[in-house]
């Protein structure tokens, strides 16, 4: 599907988005296994965390929706008749691996081309280690297929900082004999320890060391997953841009493992405001307002990077148009998202007429440059569908996106919300 973006004059408006994927696929797994009724209010409409949805569908829990909210009933997960469909999402079958190997009977899980090229050895490592048997295309590629049975827990360092990885290995915990201990490299995203509190797990947490008590017994929970920050970061890029835009986000999530996007844009003057903050489920959630100003640019390394993964397509675009440019280093993790992301920012950036020099963990990005009107193509990848969508808003003519329809991975009302508060 081909989208054509024509340039803006501002972006102004209110808007709420849907629900936090990160957190909606945590949410989903941990209702499908607690014991009773959990209603999930918010639930991500996007495309990869349908695909958590329908494999724990596939795996026994009962799944339906009312009144715009997902309920689910939980309990003991049985053998699928088919292999798990994982669909785009990494998180689907890192995450949900844990769970299988846990189990008392064998499953396979792939997904689609892109999804069977994303490695897997990160996560068979500490599995195995936990006592599962694992087998992948190639020692490391999906589909796999997971012959379940009993885990001891672990302690367990990761050689990584990934929030998806130290997720697998604590839900397999859950089940474990034994309390299971994971230390990370640098904090990351703290959705799943939060919600495993909420669920009823006993989980200790000192700085970087998560360690999750035996002998867990979940149960079922209303929740409502926040607005998804990293949705929202496209926006706030959008109103920066854009001269005259003034933006107003509802119910946006603020995990302090999250809004490091929050403090890294008011470093480089951004002028964004937090309007009201309270909790729900142990996440915080709150409201901003997004104002646009001219900013700096900035250096995103370590445990920045790690915080930032998800946001470094939509702030490569700010820091083209910024004063002194943006660096990304410590980013080889891009290498292996649902594509190669340095390779693709570059590509629909020369496409763009922008310069950027890339290497093997990240890219630098001249600041003070000019956006030209151009064909983009996403290569399937929904975060580089929607950041050159913002970057096309400030071009000097109507850019379209190829392969827009990427964007229904993460976010299906992108488009339209776009338009809905674009002013040209």
């Amino acid at each position: 599907m081909r989208e054509t973006i024509s340039p803006a004059r501002a972006i102004d408006g209110v808007i709420t988005l849907p629900g936090d994927k990160s957190i909606s696929h945590r949410y989903g797994m941990l209702a499908s296994i607690a014991s009773g009724r959990s209603t999930i209010a918010n639930y991500s409409t996007g495309a990869d965390c349908q695909s958590t949805l329908a494999c724990m569908a596939a795996l026994g829990a009962k799944i339906e929706r009312q009144d715009g909210s997902v309920v689910i009933e939980g309990g003991l997960l049985q053998e699928p008749a088919a292999m798990l469909d994982a669909g785009n999402s990494g998180s689907t079958i890192r995450m949900l691996s844990g769970i299988l190997a846990a189990q008392a009977f064998t499953s396979r899980i792939g997904g689609d081309e892109s999804l069977s090229r994303r490695p897997m050895g990160r996560i068979i490592g500490p599995l195995t280690e936990m006592g599962a048997r694992i087998e992948a295309r190639d020692g490391k590629f999906p589909p796999l297929t997971i012959h379940g049975g009993a885990l001891h827990g672990i302690d367990y360092q990761l050689p990584m900082a990934s929030a998806q990885v130290k997720s697998c290995v604590l839900l397999a915990g859950l089940f474990a004999h034994g309390d299971t201990i994971v230390r990370e490299p640098v904090r990351t995203r703290d959705h799943t320890e939060i919600a495993l509190r909420e669920f009823g797990a006993e989980i200790e947490i000192d700085k970087r060391t998560i360690c999750l008590h035996a002998g867990a017994r979940l149960t079922g929970r209303e929740l409502v997953a926040p607005g998804d920050l990293s949705s929202a970061c496209f926006f706030m890029v959008a109103a920066l841009l854009l001269k005259e835009s003034s933006l107003v986000i509802h119910g946006v999530g603020l995990n302090p493992t999250r809004s490091a996007l929050l403090d890294f844009l008011v470093s480089m003057g951004a002028q964004i405001k937090v309007l009201e903050v309270h909790q729900v489920g142990g996440e915080l959630i709150g409201d901003l307002r997004v104002q646009s100003s001219p900013v700096t640019g900035g250096v995103i390394e370590g445990a920045m990077t790690a915080a930032l993964i998800d946001e470094i397509p939509a702030l490569a675009v700010l820091g083209a148009a910024s004063h002194n440019g943006l660096t990304v280093r410590d980013a080889g993790e891009l290498r292996v998202k649902e594509t190669d992301r340095i390779a693709t920012i570059e590509a629909g950036f020369r496409q763009m007429g922008v310069k950027i020099e890339t290497d093997p963990e990240g890219f630098h990005v001249p600041g003070g440059q000019n956006f030209h009107a151009a064909q983009i193509d996403s290569a399937g990848d929904h975060r580089i569908a929607m950041a050159f969508a913002v970057a096309a808003l400030a071009a000097d003519g109507p850019c379209a996106i190829e392969g827009a329809e990427a964007a229904n991975v993460s976010f299906p009302e992108f488009f339209g919300t776009l338009r809905q508060i674009t002013q040209t």
